[in-house]
């Protein structure tokens, strides 16, 4: 599982799978000034992207992996 909640952030690290989203959800809902960290992230089960979306999540740190990023980056810059 590649999901470390910290007070109002979550890392998310190596790949974070579908079973994780629903722990995601209910993360988030609780913290409506959360940040996500990124950075370690390799890869991201499109059901975690639609909740990072719904919840509005700033991201704080974005994947080492450029091409992550780069894909990324469009769906979640500007959902705050």
């Amino acid at each position: 599982m590649g999901l470390e909640f910290r007070k109002k952030t979550a890392l998310l690290s190596d790949a974070v799978g579908v079973e994780d989203a629903e722990k995601l959800l209910e993360w988030l809902q609780g913290k409506p000034n959360a940040k996500v960290d990124l950075s370690a992230c390799t890869h991201l089960h499109p059901a975690n992207i639609q909740v990072l979306m719904a919840a509005g999540v700033s991201v704080c740190a974005w994947p080492r992996d450029a091409a992550l990023s780069d894909w990324l980056k469009p769906a979640l810059v500007d959902v705050q």
